[in-house]
């Protein structure tokens, strides 16, 4: 449901100051505290892309078909065709309630 996983990005948002001396943190302090600026380092998620697209008639769904009469043998039969040309992505949608981030290291019940 969505496109926020941990690969997309080489650093770990949610991560401490950084304090440690490690080689690997120093290349990616910039890109972190660039990301946490941005976003003020919040577990929760507002927003996500949308999985659904709009045709030419603009009407919204996840897939769109269009019915094609197939002759064969002299018979006729209707096929279901999956249109995949000139669909527009309805994009980034707001999210009714917030949810965690995918990468937040947080235990949620301990049974």
């Amino acid at each position: 449901m969505g496109g926020s996983g941990s690969k997309s990005k080489g650093f770990w948002p949610f991560a401490g100051s950084g304090t440690g001396n490690d080689p690997a943190n120093e290349g990616n302090e910039q890109s972190l505290a660039r990301f946490r600026s941005s976003r003020s380092g919040t577990p929760f998620v507002f927003t996500r892309r949308s999985s659904l697209y709009y045709d030419e008639d603009g009407d919204l769904a996840h897939e769109f078909y269009e019915e094609t009469v197939v002759t064969k043998n002299g018979r006729k039969r209707a096929k279901l065709k999956r249109i995949q040309k000139n669909l527009i992505p309805q994009g980034i949608v707001k999210l009714d309630h917030p949810r965690i981030h995918v990468d937040f290291p947080v235990v949620l019940c301990e049974v």
